[in-house]
C-alpha cells in the first residue's frame, strides 16, 4: 500500500479520511423550462453559478483540509461530471489560485494530473425513483443511457483511472425504493473505503448520498437538508498488518469547519 492517508506513529496505524459531496446548482430549479426542450431532461448540467460554486469548494478544500485527497469518485449524472471536473481541477492546480472573482471556475487552469485519480461509479448515482426525479422527466424505458467513455471525457484530461472495477456494474433498477437508495449509498462509501484503505476519498454524489455519510455512522440523526456542494467528512483508523492486510475501525463524522450546509436533527428529540 502506498500514500498512507494520514501516518500514524510509526505502528502501522493512520486514519482514513472520506468526503461526501453534493453536486453543485443544477439549471432545472433556475430555469424552469429548461426540461421542455432538453434531450436529457433527466440529467441537467449545472449553471455557470454552480461551477463557480464546485471550484471554489475544491479550493476551500485544498486549504483547508490538513490532508490530501488522493481518489475521486463520481456519480455518473452530468451535474456530479461537472462538479467533479471543478473540484479536481481546484485541488490538482499548477497555478497560484485563491479565492479571487478572477479564478472562479477552472477555464484556462494548468493542472497536475498525477496527483489524483478520478473514476466513475454508477452506485453513487441519483436515487432512481420519483421521489427524486421527476415522472415527467424521467426516461419513459427507465433507461438512463450513460455512456462511460462520453462521461470520462469530460473530466480533467489524465486523471481518469481507467483500470477502476465498480462497485455496481450498472445503474440500479428504476423506481427503487428510498430505503434501498440509502442502503446502496452506505455499501458504497464502505466498499469504497476499503477498496482503498490507505488513500483519502472524495466522492461527488446527491443531496442524498450526503445525507446518508451523515446519518449512516452517526447515531440517531436525521438529515433534513443539504445545500449545493456542501459536503460530509468521516474518517476511520487503520491498522495496517502482514501482507497488506488490514483491520479498519468505525468511522467517525467530523463536521468541517465553517460547514453549515447541512443540516440535521436528533431523532430522539
Amino acid at each position: 500500500m502506498e500514500s498512507p492517508a494520514v501516518a500514524g506513529n510509526g505502528d502501522g496505524r493512520f486514519f482514513q479520511n472520506v468526503i461526501v459531496m453534493r453536486h453543485g446548482d443544477r439549471i432545472d430549479n433556475f430555469e424552469p423550462l429548461w426540461a421542455a426542450g432538453a434531450a436529457r431532461p433527466w440529467d441537467p448540467p449545472l449553471v455557470d453559478a454552480g461551477r463557480a460554486r464546485a471550484f471554489c469548494t475544491g479550493l476551500k478544500l485544498r486549504n483547508q483540509l490538513e490532508f490530501g485527497i488522493h481518489r475521486v469518485f463520481v456519480s455518473p449524472f452530468l451535474r456530479c461530471v461537472q462538479t467533479a471536473s471543478e473540484v479536481v481541477s481546484a485541488l490538482c492546480a499548477v497555478d497560484d489560485v485563491s479565492l479571487d472573482p478572477d479564478n472562479m471556475t477552472s477555464d484556462g487552469l494548468r493542472i497536475d494530473p498525477s496527483k489524483i485519480k478520478v473514476s466513475v461509479e454508477y452506485g453513487l448515482c441519483e436515487m432512481l425513483n420519483e421521489e427524486a426525479i421527476r415522472p415527467n422527466v424521467a426516461p419513459k424505458d427507465g433507461k438512463f443511457g450513460f455512456d462511460i467513455s462520453e462521461i470520462e471525457a469530460k473530466l480533467p484530461a489524465g486523471t481518469v483511472d481507467h483500470s477502476f472495477e465498480r462497485v455496481y456494474q450498472e445503474l440500479p433498477q428504476w423506481k427503487e425504493t428510498v430505503e434501498g437508495a440509502r442502503y446502496r449509498y452506505a455499501q458504497v462509501i464502505k466498499t469504497l473505503a476499503d477498496k482503498y484503505p490507505s488513500e483519502n476519498l472524495l466522492l461527488v454524489t446527491h443531496g442524498e448520498g450526503v445525507g446518508v455519510a451523515v446519518s449512516a455512522f452517526l447515531n440517531d440523526v436525521t438529515v433534513y437538508e443539504t445545500e449545493y456542494c456542501a459536503y460530509s467528512h468521516s474518517r476511520r483508523t487503520i491498522t495496517i498488518g502482514k501482507n497488506e492486510s488490514f483491520t479498519a475501525g468505525e468511522f467517525e463524522v467530523l463536521m468541517p469547519k465553517g460547514q453549515t450546509g447541512i443540516r440535521f436533527c436528533s431523532l430522539n428529540t
